[in-house]
């Protein structure tokens, strides 16, 4: 079973996902340049809305981080009352003693960090404080030192080359196998939550605790073609002396603005085995990630253009059967404005839904529902449409639960 949702999202001037130079992400389609938002851009604002939307509990969350082990220590230190150092070397002893390294650079809270980011499920801090804890006398002894420069060569001998898989190694045998099981079983332990349930997780040193993503996200691109624009910006001293003219700051941030088509694929049946939690937990999961999806805007220089544009058309594709397919290519000849009475809008849903109803022989037996922000006429072999976003929600979960059932 398989949920495809396909948006158009037209946004005021914005710069939502910048490149390395702070310009407006772009691409090619067709021949013409397009303005782009990334799929990890996306996917990031959709986890951002699980938590401010509060469409799921916080527990039910993960957390990308390299400084599991600051936080652990955090709650050691405020919770149980250890001394923050101690805390500190006794939650990098537990990431250790699993296997997992720590960062090779950084001073201060720095040298705390993990190798790389872990996707971890949030509530876990708490619970790795208890468990540590609870074992704090049998584990002073092995907890972890702060990282510390390494002493000059002697009398001109060579500095010793470290060998980071062999530390690894050495650090879990070291640790208490009793121990190193519980913080394993929590570590690994993401199968339910939502967040990584959907977008996967990938730990290299622990392959065994990977979890394959249930939804796919498209990099989002703009439906026409992108026109990029430069706001020139000064700034003024609010305490410059009167007979003082001119500015203190002055710069160019680039911008545009484009209709973008989104898209998304979620399986509903890899999402039940992600979560391995019952349909009550299924269906909330569906629920939410769809609203979220729709809703989700990413943060990229809203301070200064505050491109706070809903999605003016949604249509789903439910069905339990056949190759996800995306309906990007309606937009190799990108959308326009013709006159006054069809907008950029109007003509991306002409040519989305065009597209839809050509491609159905290859999509197979499929649902079609559609939400828009204005008026459209129902149209032969095109999608059902949703008499407002409450039943859009409602009926992609209940024909989703339906066929998965």
């Amino acid at each position: 079973m398989k949920i495809e949702l396909h948006l158009l999202q037209n946004f005021a001037p914005s710069n939502l996902n910048r490149d390395d130079t702070g310009a407006p992400k772009d691409c090619e389609l067709g021949g013409y340049r397009r303005a782009r938002i990334s799929s990890q851009c996306q996917k990031r604002a959709v986890r951002d809305t699980f938590r401010i939307a509060k469409l799921v509990d916080a527990d039910t969350l993960g957390a990308r981080t390299k400084r599991l082990a600051l936080q652990v220590a955090d709650e050691l230190a405020t919770k149980h009352g250890h001394e923050r150092e101690a805390a500190l070397k006794l939650a990098m002893g537990a990431i250790e003693g699993v296997g997992l390294g720590r960062s090779k650079k950084g001073v201060g809270d720095d040298a705390w960090k993990t190798e790389y980011l872990l996707f971890i499920p949030a509530r876990i801090v708490r619970e790795l404080a208890v468990l540590l804890n609870a074992n704090k006398a049998e584990l002073a002894a092995l907890a972890a030192d702060a990282p510390s420069a390494e002493a000059a060569p002697v009398d001109g001998a060579k500095k010793a080359k470290k060998d980071p898989k062999k530390d690894k190694k050495d650090a879990k045998a070291a640790y208490p196998k009793a121990v190193r099981d519980g913080v394993e079983a929590l570590l690994e332990g993401a199968r339910n939550t939502i967040d990584i349930a959907l977008f996967g997780r990938m730990i290299a040193d622990k392959a065994d605790w990977n979890v394959e993503a249930a939804c796919q996200v498209a990099q989002a691109i703009s439906t026409n073609r992108v026109q990029m624009d430069f706001d020139f910006f000064t700034a003024v001293d609010d305490f410059k002396p009167k007979d003082t003219a001119g500015s203190d700051m002055m710069g160019t941030i680039q911008f545009n603005s484009s209709c973008f088509y989104r898209y998304a694929v979620l399986d509903v049946d890899a999402l039940r085995s992600n979560l391995d939690g019952g349909d009550a937990l299924l269906a909330s999961s569906i629920d939410a990630f769809v609203r979220a999806f729709i809703s989700a805007i990413p943060t990229g220089k809203q301070n200064g253009m505050a491109a706070h544009n809903f999605p003016s058309y949604a249509l789903a594709v439910v069905r339990d059967a056949g190759q996800s397919i995306s309906l990007a290519n309606a937009f190799l000849k990108p959308a326009r404005p013709r006159g006054e009475e069809v907008d950029l809008v109007d003509d991306s849903i002409h040519k989305v839904e065009d597209y839809a109803v050509r491609m159905q022989d290859a999509m197979g037996p499929a649902v079609l529902l559609s939400w828009a922000d204005r008026d459209l006429a129902k149209r032969e072999g095109g999608p059902v449409r949703a008499t407002g976003l409450e039943h859009f929600y409602g009926e992609v979960k209940r024909r989703a639960l339906g066929t998965a059932q």
